[in-house]
């Protein structure tokens, strides 16, 4: 029986550990790569386990031979200096999406994130949401990065014919509750990004998307139309944890109107916990 094999990198971080479990299924192969230490594949796990930075040609050369699709998640999930932004995020990605090209991998999934519209304002979509589409508006050299994966993503299908989906990622942890009030509008349940990872795996023939990537909330100011397009079907709603929130403080001024919330204010290129 042919297995199809999905690599994914940055396996080891927070949204890798929530997905590796939840993407596990009979004729899959995940091969899980991160420069961290990983979880030893269980008994009945169907994974191969890759120690490697995706700045590093050969050894992502290596890791996209033999790949069906990929899922590129590594990188600095929130602010840092501008030198390491810029060689891990940028150059990471399109030493990442050079690989899957030579080694002719036909799906990419890009994480992108809510930030690299940072400064659009929560309003702006209206009642149908933001578009996922939206042109970038970066609220920090994070944001700048992510805008600049979209555009590698986008070059990298006009040039070389390359089915690349970009997910703007909202705020994927297992509950919206440490993310404050702005989870409920935010938040990507673990079930709901798998639910979406496995539509964009299987959508035919995407060509180049961009969509976003948060659950059916009932306080969301995203669209899902896009992400429906591709057969994705959200599952949660933070609401169900909003009284349990109800104590928490409303954010204030650039936090509570813009898209990127407190990273509007944060300063830029200092590492921060946000």
């Amino acid at each position: 029986m042919m297995r199809e094999r999905v690599l994914i990198t940055g396996s080891a971080g927070g949204i890798g550990t929530q997905i590796r479990p939840r993407l596990g299924r009979p004729g899959r192969v995940l091969r899980l790569l991160d420069t961290g230490a990983q979880q030893a594949p269980g008994a009945d796990e169907a994974v191969e386990l890759v120690t490697a930075s995706v700045t590093d040609r050969v050894a992502m050369e290596r890791a996209c031979a033999g790949v069906d699709a990929l899922i590129h998640l590594g990188g600095h999930s929130r602010e840092n200096s501008w030198e390491a932004t810029v060689d891990v995020n940028i150059n990471g990605t399109r030493t990442v999406l050079e690989a899957a090209r030579v080694a002719r991998v036909r799906r990419v999934i890009l994480a992108s994130s809510n930030h690299a519209v940072g400064f659009r304002r929560n309003d702006e979509g209206g009642e149908a949401g933001l578009p996922a589409d939206s042109t970038p508006r970066p609220d920090t050299y994070y944001g700048v990065s992510k805008a600049a994966i979209e555009a590698l993503g986008s070059l990298y299908h006009s040039r070389f014919g390359m089915d690349v989906i970009v997910i703007r990622i909202g705020s994927c942890f297992p509950t919206p509750i440490p993310l404050g009030p702005r989870g409920l509008a935010t938040w990507l349940s673990p079930d709901d990004c798998a639910r979406l990872l496995e539509a964009c795996l299987s959508a035919p023939s995407p060509g180049y998307r961009l969509i976003w990537g948060v659950s059916d909330n009932l306080r969301r100011i995203y669209s899902l139309t896009e992400a429906e397009a591709l057969g994705y079907r959200a599952a949660d709603n933070a609401e169900v944890y909003a009284a349990r929130m109800a104590a928490a403080p409303a954010p204030i001024g650039p936090a509570a109107e813009y898209v990127g919330g407190p990273f509007c204010t944060a300063p830029l290129g200092v590492s921060n916990p946000l």
